[in-house]
């Protein structure tokens, strides 16, 4: 599998050293996500699964 050299670092982050934060990158089919501080570890999912994972964590927040 490639990975592509377009990493984005999240805006939340800042700039400069020790802004470590989350990088995202993407192909045609998935979606790859490392930590900035570990660049080597890469987990790489598709956009469907992402999707239902962060649906589940709002619903999770939104409960009373």
């Amino acid at each position: 599998m490639t990975t592509p050299g377009n990493w984005q670092k999240s805006s939340f982050s800042g700039s400069g050293d020790g802004n470590n934060c989350l990088e995202l990158a993407g192909t045609p089919t998935t979606l790859h996500l490392r930590e900035s501080d570990t660049p080597a570890t890469i987990l790489t999912t598709t956009p469907a699964a992402l999707h239902h994972l962060l649906a589940g964590i709002r619903a999770s927040i939104n409960r009373p």
